[in-house]
């Protein structure tokens, strides 16, 4: 993911997202999306997140930054385990045992049944590894932080019955936007210098990111994550 942004702008620049009329419109208004996830949740009034909405700004100062549509500063988190959307209806995307075609809050509810005996592993704490235009790379804080975050998602998946070809690929960030179209190859150096510039920054202002025990939530669109249960 760290340098993902760049072969995206190289390939698709000037071209709009495949995600324009389905996750947001062409003025950034993020549209009705539902589904639900674990995440961990940037904490209310912490250092982070008043690092995030300082970082959030300078990305909306940079050129072609209205290519982009930019998440609400509530709903900063870091994804720990993906659940369902109901734009993804594919097998493989969905747990064992329920179709992909059950109703959003039918699933949901079997799957807060699938969590109610859930035994959390050992906490874990991240550290920024980059910053994108559509905002942070994560790992954890120390090598024994990073193993503890990837046995949340084993054993998540295990209680879910739900796992992706992606599942040991996954990479930990944290989303404050979209390309809504990408822009031009052109930009890739302008963004390159402002985005090492901008994590030197970040890293001296959290050295760990400041995020809530993981939950399970829900979401009517990429905005607001309210919690269903913790874990």
């Amino acid at each position: 993911m760290a340098t993902d942004w760049i072969e995206k702008f190289t390939l698709f620049g000037g071209q709009p997202s495949q995600r324009l009329g389905q996750r947001f419109d062409t003025s950034g208004l993020f549209l009705p999306e539902a589904g639900n996830t674990i995440v961990a949740k940037v904490i209310s009034g912490s250092q982070t997140e008043a690092a995030l909405i300082d970082l959030r700004a300078e990305l909306q100062r940079l050129p072609y930054a209205d290519h982009f549509a930019f998440t609400d500063v509530a709903s900063y988190h870091m994804t720990v385990f993906e659940g369902v959307v109901e734009t993804q209806r594919e097998t493989s995307f969905w747990p064992v045992g329920i179709d992909p075609m059950t109703d959003l809050e039918v699933a949901t509810k079997e799957m807060v049944g699938r969590l109610q005996d859930f035994a959390a592993p050992s906490p874990f704490k991240m550290q920024i590894t980059g910053i994108t235009p559509f905002g942070l790379n994560l790992a954890g804080a120390t090598p024994q932080d990073e193993v503890f975050a990837r046995a949340w998602r084993d054993a998540l998946s295990e209680q879910l019955g739900l796992r992706t070809s992606q599942h040991d690929r996954y990479e930990f960030h944290t989303t404050l936007a979209y390309a809504m179209d990408w822009p031009p190859a052109s930009a890739v150096p302008i963004y390159q210098r402002a985005l090492d510039e901008l994590y030197a920054w970040f890293r001296g202002r959290v050295p760990i990111m400041d995020l809530a025990r993981p939950a399970f939530c829900r979401f009517s669109d990429m905005n607001a994550f309210p919690p269903i249960i913790p874990l």
